[in-house]
């Protein structure tokens, strides 16, 4: 039996008990910081790097967004063709090639043209009164033939019709497939004849008659110097003689347009006769303007250069006369309607009838 004092058996273990608990949670307090302040200065760095790699980032693009809005506002978004001239260091060439369009635009206006086409018979060094041109075709040689024994001179006779200032040529383009038997024969026929005037440009086909009048017109104003530029049919028996009194007595007048005039109805019905695919720009009357009609058609010298200068861009339609119409419409045209070159089965008084 324990006689101690009861204070001393009860006080000093309690004592020591207390003394190990707050060691222990002394110990683990401490622990559980260092962590703690470890991880919170290692995100506020993670922190300070990233915000500042966002700064720098929209540092960057604010600079960036800059330079290019003064670069898009000093520069056009597509290159120019001026632009590439200058960086290729072209501009002087650029220039001079301009000048050198204006001259040559010039010099065709005014019928001085450099680039005339050297064929045998097709240059003149005067002034000629008229450039008949007889349209003719591949299978038309008999025509030909008949057209040579009667209205129209032939050789020596052909020659000194062109020193009286009238120059006549049957006037053909060029066969589909390019040099076949078709174009070989006109060739050597030519050259036996020298009477052609050959369209190198210009594919024959009946379809292609409003272009064949471009080509006819182009090629002749190109090659002769002359006051008019007759197109003929080669369907009609042309009184030469009456004709040559004709155009003497127009001698000298600028900006005229003589044919048979008239206007007619546009045939809109695909499949018929002398149908118009573009019947639509004439209105709702679908009446043509007033044009040369007919297989007669004389226009002064400076019509036939207009033609030359702006063929490719002028309009042609289904037919000829009324292409040519066309280009006289928006020009300073004197229209002349002379009845003499109204071709019918009566003479009258006519320069021409139909064969």
């Amino acid at each position: 039996m324990d006689n101690s004092p009861p204070y001393y058996k009860e006080g000093l273990p309690l004592s020591t008990t207390l003394s190990k608990s707050e060691k222990q949670r002394s110990r683990s307090s401490s622990r559980s910081s260092v962590p703690s302040i470890f991880f919170a200065f290692f995100s506020c760095v993670a922190w300070l790097y990233i915000a500042g790699r966002l700064w720098q980032d929209a540092e960057n693009r604010m600079l960036l967004a800059n330079l290019l809005m003064q670069n898009s506002a000093e520069r056009p978004k597509v290159l120019t063709v001026e632009d590439k001239l200058v960086v290729l260091g072209c501009k002087d060439l650029e220039r001079k090639i301009v000048e050198a369009e204006m001259e040559i635009t010039l010099a065709k206006s005014q019928g001085f043209l450099k680039d005339r086409l050297k064929q045998p018979g097709l240059s003149s060094s005067k002034k000629l009164l008229a450039v008949i041109g007889v349209y003719t075709g591949f299978g038309s040689r008999l025509n030909r033939n008949v057209f040579r024994g009667s209205w129209m001179p032939k050789g020596d006779s052909l020659k000194k019709l062109e020193e009286r200032g009238i120059v006549i040529r049957f006037v053909i383009g060029r066969s589909p497939n390019r040099g076949d038997s078709l174009d070989r024969n006109i060739d050597e026929e030519n050259r036996t004849t020298k009477d052609f005037l050959i369209l190198d440009g210009h594919e024959e086909a009946d379809e292609e008659s409003p272009k064949k009048a471009k080509f006819f017109f182009s090629t002749a104003v190109q090659n002769w110097d002359a006051e008019f530029y007759v197109k003929v049919d080669n369907n009609i028996a042309l009184d030469l003689e009456g004709l040559i009194e004709l155009l003497e007595s127009r001698r000298g007048q600028d900006s005229v347009y003589i044919g048979c005039m008239k206007s007619g109805e546009v045939v809109a019905e695909e499949g018929k006769p002398w149908y118009e695919p573009d019947w639509w720009k004439f209105g709702d009357e679908k009446s043509y303007f007033r044009h040369a009609a007919g297989s007669l058609i004389i226009l002064s010298k400076n019509f036939a250069q207009y033609i030359n200068i702006n063929s490719a861009s002028l309009k042609s339609y289904a037919h000829e006369d009324t292409s040519i119409g066309s280009w006289m419409m928006g020009i300073k045209a004197t229209y002349i309607d002379e009845s003499r070159v109204c071709c019918s089965s009566s003479r009258q008084d006519k320069v021409c009838s139909l064969a």
